[in-house]
């Protein structure tokens, strides 16, 4: 597999991850319900314009979701077109999502912190045609390693007790 393709699944994978977190804090968020092609339109804004996952799987998500109890819905009629089928997040969906969000944090703070390297920095790749940080792996003195993955063995404790 190519490194197009490896990145376009590793993108699917995060996204099938975290769309049923964004539709039920959006839900949570708004305070009402909304219909599906409004909330893949208002995530689209909150993504800047690029919603990072395909619209049309947002559907299948508030089928799931709906189908698990963490969400209810409605059909109304709709003045402009066919009816609408509005969603409202549910007492257990709350629940779910607070759990959710916790695990989110905890999660992106332990990804996070693998992917900083000793200093603080930023250790993730560079996009192409960055001229501000150099290209390559960062090195690191061999005398200073067993001190570093002491840290950061402490620090990954630190995150996951969170």
């Amino acid at each position: 597999m190519d490194g197009e393709n490896l990145n376009r699944k590793f993108q699917k994978e995060l996204n099938a991850g975290a769309s049923a977190l964004v539709i039920m804090g959006l839900l949570a968020r708004a305070g009402r319900a909304m219909y599906g092609y409004e909330i893949g339109k208002r995530l689209e804004e909150l993504a800047g314009g690029a919603l990072p996952m395909h619209q049309g799987a947002l559907y299948p998500a508030l089928r799931s979701l709906e189908r698990g109890g963490l969400l209810a819905s409605e059909v109304e009629p709709s003045v402009s077109g066919p009816p609408r089928r509005y969603y409202r997040i549910t007492p257990q969906g709350q629940r779910a999502l607070a759990d959710w969000t916790v695990a989110w944090t905890r999660t992106k703070r332990f990804v996070d912190a693998v992917l900083e390297d000793s200093h603080g920095r930023d250790n993730s790749p560079t996009p192409p045609g960055n001229p501000e940080v150099p290209d390559g792996p960062r090195s690191q003195p061999a005398e200073d390693a067993g001190d570093v993955a002491g840290r950061r063995t402490g620090r990954r404790a630190r995150i996951l007790a969170e």
